[in-house]
């Protein structure tokens, strides 16, 4: 299973309007920079995650995008599922009847496990959450950086 750039580049999106959360709105071109995403792609997610209702948005000279929530209330679940849709690593585990076998199929088991295992993990962790381990990151680089 792979997720695509859209859910890849969402949650990078996201993340950088959390480390900027309490500052006030966020300029697209300003995220597009720091993130190494396109303007055009990234307003395109950006809109679908506003739709979902976890960003906010202001059109015009002093608009700009902010979270709809604080940080630790937005779990990176509900960021992938409006990109990615239900993650599954087969068709079979989020519809049995899509295969004929799946009633008697030991191998769904194992694929429908994945899945769960996936799910909690998107679902324990929250921006705040990656918002901690981005700093820890940086603090790391910076420490290594004045060696």
């Amino acid at each position: 299973m792979k997720l695509s750039t859209k859910g890849r580049y969402a949650v990078r999106a996201m993340l950088d309007l959390a480390i900027h959360y309490g500052e006030g709105l966020v300029l697209l071109k300003n995220v597009a920079r720091r993130e190494e995403i396109s303007e055009r792609y990234l307003e395109h997610l950006l809109l679908n995650l506003k739709a979902a209702g976890l960003v906010n948005s202001v059109r015009g000279a002093k608009g700009g995008f902010s979270l709809a929530r604080p940080p630790s209330e937005i779990k990176l679940g509900d960021i992938v599922r409006v990109c990615e849709g239900q993650l599954s690593v087969v068709e079979c585990v989020t519809d049995p009847e899509a295969c004929a076998r799946s009633p008697r199929c030991a191998t769904r088991d194992l694929w429908a496990e994945l899945k769960y295992a996936i799910d909690g993990v998107l679902e324990s962790l929250t921006l705040q959450d990656l918002v901690e381990r981005q700093r820890k990151k940086e603090q790391v680089s910076t420490a290594m950086y004045n060696i």
